[in-house]
């Protein structure tokens, strides 16, 4: 039996863009040049005219808007926790006026939405009861969505929990376990006509950072993704309203983290716009040696502006006015004009 290819575009913004380079998802890099991949055989290189044309079109195609938002740029997705266990900040925002607070402030800063949690992921985090996830959420995103004008998201793994939000005005579900947790979540995004953002995770935050292992973590996140669109596709969610994240932290070590991010283009092959999270996460305090989470806005932009220079449509952040200042800068010296 062939082996399975899977294609990644060596992405590029630079100014001398050769004659024949493709768009990268009708986004701000090209390609001329595909790494071509396999479980059982040697990574080599082959010129993008050589791609089969399903491949091509996967990863030439123009994203569709998801939530409002354009995905021929990038954009800033700003976290809002309303929680009291969250790494970095838990019990920062558990009221709805301090959460409204924060969000407006977001708002300001530059963000392009918000993504509104109530149950914490971090490693060793305790389940928390739908009724409560509901009742720390839904009032914050109702209170957001009357005070501002900005496209919200809901981050939980419930179907009850997506509902409630949605009933409140969220308009965006990103599910962290992309329907494996609770299958049903695939009926209420499908009944709602909203765009779903399906993420990796090995394990549950209980226990997901004990012993993470894969045959080769690339390719194994890759695979779960394919699978997991093809589940939401056949629920009724078409995959112009699919984002993916392949999970960065989430039962991943050091070095799976930065096998992902290195090769992380690879994710365009799915079609679907790819929305990254990195900020303030463990991996970057250890390189970073910053063991204090806030004390790593600087490596979290390094790690965004990484993501976006391989056409990484969202970055999922909390420091919006840094990463978007950082963010200005270097689409100005790659596009040698001021934003």
């Amino acid at each position: 039996m062939a082996a399975t290819m899977y294609y990644r575009p060596i992405p590029s913004t630079d100014a001398a863009r050769p004659e024949g380079a493709l768009t990268l998802a009708g986004g701000w890099t090209w390609f001329d040049r595909v790494e071509l991949l396999s479980r059982d055989a040697a990574p080599r290189i082959i010129p993008a005219r050589d791609l089969p044309e399903e491949i091509r079109t996967r990863l030439t195609a123009p994203r569709a808007p998801v939530a409002g938002l354009d995905l021929s740029r990038p954009a800033l997705m700003g976290i809002l926790n309303v929680t009291p266990d969250s790494f970095s900040d838990g019990g920062l925002f558990a009221t709805p006026e301090a959460a409204l607070e924060h969000a407006l402030a977001m708002v300001a800063d530059g963000a392009d939405i918000l993504d509104i949690g109530g149950e914490s992921t971090r490693p060793g985090a305790a389940y928390v009861e739908t009724g409560d996830e509901i009742a720390r959420t839904a009032p914050v995103i109702a209170a957001i969505r009357g005070g501002a004008n900005v496209p919200v998201s809901i981050d939980t793994r419930k179907a009850a929990v997506a509902q409630a939000a949605l009933a409140a005005g969220a308009v965006l579900v990103n599910d962290v376990y992309a329907f494996t947790h609770d299958p049903d979540l695939a009926r209420v995004v499908a009944g709602a006509e909203v765009p779903v953002c399906l993420m990796h995770a090995q394990g549950d935050p209980e226990v997901m950072q004990a012993d993470p292992r894969y045959d080769d973590v690339l390719l194994d996140v890759y695979d779960f993704l394919a699978a997991r669109i093809a589940a939401a596709e056949a629920a009724g969610i078409p995959r112009a309203r699919i984002l993916v994240d392949p999970g960065i932290g989430f039962g991943k070590t050091v070095a799976h983290n930065l096998a992902l991010l290195q090769r992380i283009s690879l994710f365009h092959s799915l079609g679907c716009g790819i929305l990254l999270g990195v900020s303030r996460k463990a991996f970057i305090g250890r390189i970073g040696a910053a063991p204090e989470p806030r004390e790593r806005a600087p490596g979290s932009v390094a790690a965004a502006l990484a993501g976006f220079a391989q056409g990484v449509q969202i970055a999922r952040v909390h420091d919006i006015r840094e990463t978007r200042q950082a963010l200005r800068l270097w689409r100005a010296v790659t596009t040698g004009r001021e934003p």
